[in-house]
């Protein structure tokens, strides 16, 4: 869980990152100040850690690049989706017949609750895909990236106020300087807006 969390927050400092590299994407310096302190966040979270987080990183770095893929390429959000399924077709499929035999696999087996969930878990999953794919082709990739800490933002408020979870105080100093970048990304933003519509 602390793996998948810490990729969550290292996935936007990438995506401006290869915006800034691949797209030529400038910061200002408000924003500059704001990838700073998340960087530092970041780094404070993962020096914490005690090792380097393969798990992580590679979540972070494989959703980065998919955002810039999704960016580049010329392919409307429902279409791209299709596309990416069918490639994924002939993966699925021989999981699925790999492990058809077993009981966990037989749908006909599950009461209708369990196939009502797993339904629904599908299009959980599709409908804000489509959605990050449409925002991707509109939005700055460095944008995009700040955008993405406030799931790992409503996780944290999820965990440690409603699962009670434990909240150390190295987690605080992480937490307090990723908050800090975006009120100052949001503070540039906003500034930026009101100077283009004068």
């Amino acid at each position: 869980m602390l793996d998948a969390s810490l990729g969550y927050y290292i996935n936007p400092l990438l995506n401006v990152l290869l915006g800034m590299l691949f797209l030529g994407e400038r910061l200002r310096k408000l924003q500059w100040l704001a990838v700073g302190l998340a960087s530092v966040g970041v780094l404070w979270q993962i020096v914490g850690y005690g090792a380097v987080p393969w798990i992580a990183l590679a979540l972070a770095s494989s959703f980065a690049v998919y955002g810039l893929l999704r960016k580049k390429l010329a392919v409307d959000a429902i279409k791209g989706l299709f596309i990416e399924s069918l490639l994924l077709l002939p993966l699925a499929l021989w999981y699925w017949w790999s492990y058809a035999a077993s009981p966990a696999a037989n749908l006909f087996e599950n009461s209708v609750g369990l196939n009502l969930y797993l339904m629904a878990a599908g299009l959980v999953t599709t409908v804000p895909l489509l959605c990050f794919i449409a925002a991707a082709r509109r939005l700055k990739l460095s944008t995009m990236g700040f955008f993405q800490y406030i799931g790992p933002t409503m996780m944290f408020i999820f965990g440690v106020w409603l699962y009670q979870e434990p909240f150390a105080l190295e987690r605080l100093f992480t937490f307090g300087l990723i908050w800090l970048a975006l009120f100052c990304y949001s503070i540039d933003a906003w500034r930026a807006n009101r100077r283009r519509k004068v």
